[in-house]
């Protein structure tokens, strides 16, 4: 498996979006200073679909809202493996989210941490 992250694997389709974030079907937690909201989806082109989401709120110049996510993603794409392996098993497709929570920075080690201990939980209650 490569560790790419193609267009694929980013979620971009609203009604998916929508539903994630009305409630009802999808699960969340918090690892500060990320939060994640997951939801199992049939209609994915990629086993997983992943958004990034640093509100203006917290960071109010998009260079650090910028920075940020290429941290999450970064994250992301290094910790994918374990979670994308067990969905290809069990065939099924997830929605993610992840949602930046601090009003700092955050160092890339810590987030890539923090975003491995997210995707090792989202394992561990698939199984």
């Amino acid at each position: 498996m490569t560790q790419g992250f193609c267009k694929a694997e980013r979620l971009h389709r609203k009604l998916i979006i929508d539903k994630m974030f009305a409630g009802g079907h999808s699960r969340s937690f918090s690892v500060y200073p990320l939060r994640i909201v997951y939801m199992y989806v049939d209609e994915l082109d990629a086993a997983a679909s992943v958004l990034i989401s640093v509100p203006k709120k917290r960071f109010k110049r998009a260079v650090k809202r910028n920075y940020v996510k290429r941290q999450i993603r970064e994250g992301y794409r290094l910790n994918k493996q374990d979670l994308l392996t067990l969905l290809n098993e069990k065939n099924q497709k997830l929605a993610i989210a992840f949602i930046y929570q601090s009003d700092e920075l955050v160092p890339t080690a810590e987030v890539n941490e923090k975003i491995r201990l997210l995707l090792t939980r989202i394992t561990e209650k698939m199984v």
